[in-house]
């Protein structure tokens, strides 16, 4: 079945193009191809091996950032073609919207956030952008994966002032343009930044029982989650724990995916954006409804005190923190413990774009990886 895209949608004839001018492709949108470059790209092949809650050495069903974003962009497809959006563009923005993650996930940008803070800081959704723009080395005539705004615009979903001045100096009027004169970005973009909380909510839920950190009868506690339990429980009053927590969840998804699409179909009906520059002078319009936004929170704020802030995750994570820094300073101090492509970046550098070099290189690493080098350097393994 074919869907037409909405006038509020971002047409591909229509985009704001790449920094670096290309020939159209004979059988392929802008926005599939953005897809497909982040497909190929070696960034996107290390989220495999990148954490999400649990390290990557914990167990084989367990989510990585890979398997995140295959999900958030499944999710974001889904709604997409409800309301008409396009697909392709939200699929490209998913796919790389974790792009710049360090390892150990939010525990290694915590930590290499604090070794940069002398220059500048670290701040993974300003790393995503920076992997297509500038540290995917893929074409002979540009670095980065030159990927369209509308794309670029999408992967930047936060961005401080100082980063945003920064960005709207090399690029005026560019992606960073919302943060300093305020505006929203494209449907397409907020869509992919709701399913990135819908998918790792959920998800975190199964994981967390899977690893027992989480028990299925604590998650009772959790309206929204105890809500659905209940649903399943009278249609199925015998099921097993197993397939409980999975039908759980996919009620828990599907509860969330129908909320998005009603609240914000009645949004765009109230606002009638025409085309796509009147939703980014609109206020935000792909959202929950507010009785969902209460429930979603309520369910971030069980699995920060049972799941993110467990002893055993904590313990994790402190040893992971410690993995980063070491690196850090290891690589800052001798450059040339890092392979030859790395050190020649931060050779003869000032000391901000030595820096800069280390964490990019630490940042681009896996669990795996890190961990692998954290023991050579040091002759110690932090975590079995």
């Amino acid at each position: 079945m074919i869907f037409e895209l909405a006038p509020y949608a971002c047409h591909p004839e229509q985009t704001r193009g790449r920094r670096h001018p290309v020939a159209p492709d004979a059988t392929r949108s802008d926005y599939q191809r953005d897809r497909d470059r982040i497909v190929h790209s070696s960034a996107f092949r290390r989220l495999e091996y990148k954490t999400q809650v649990f390290v990557n050495h914990e167990g084989d069903l367990f989510r990585t950032r890979l398997t995140h974003s295959l999900e958030v962009a499944q999710l974001g497809r889904s709604i997409a073609r409800s309301l008409r959006l396009n697909e392709d563009l939200v699929e490209a923005i998913c796919l790389a919207h974790d792009l710049g993650h360090t390892p150990f996930g939010h525990a290694g940008q915590e930590a290499l956030n604090g070794c940069m803070r002398e220059w500048g800081g670290f701040e993974h959704n300003l790393q995503s952008l920076r992997v297509v723009d500038a540290l995917e080395e893929r074409y002979p005539a540009y670095d980065g994966l030159n990927l369209s705004f509308e794309a670029r615009e999408g992967i930047l979903k936060h961005c401080s002032r100082r980063n945003a001045e920064r960005i709207e100096a090399r690029e005026p009027g560019g992606v960073a343009a919302r943060f300093l004169h305020g505006g929203q970005p494209s449907l397409e973009a907020q869509l992919c930044n709701l399913v990135d909380a819908i998918a790792y909510c959920a998800h975190d839920v199964d994981d967390g029982v899977r690893s027992g950190l989480i028990m299925l009868a604590q998650l009772r506690q959790v309206p929204l989650v105890a809500r659905c339990m209940a649903q399943v429980l009278a249609q199925y009053p015998r099921l097993d724990e197993r397939r409980l927590r999975h039908e759980t969840i996919r009620r828990l998804l599907s509860s969330q995916v129908y909320d998005v699409i009603a609240t914000t179909r009645a949004a765009l009906d109230v606002a009638r954006p025409a085309h796509v520059q009147a939703v980014r002078q609109l206020p935000r319009l792909v959202a929950f409804s507010g009785d969902m936004q209460a429930r979603m929170g309520e369910l971030r704020e069980f699995l920060f005190g049972q799941l993110y802030r467990h002893p055993r995750v904590v313990q994790t994570m402190a040893a992971a923190q410690q993995v980063v820094r070491e690196l850090f300073g290891i690589y800052q101090s001798d450059a040339a413990q890092m392979p030859a492509a790395q050190a020649a970046k931060a050779a003869g550098a000032g000391p901000a774009r030595h820096a800069r070099a280390v964490a990019d290189f630490i940042a681009g690493m896996t669990d795996r990886y890190a961990l692998r080098e954290h023991e050579r350097l040091t002759g110690r393994k932090l975590l079995a």
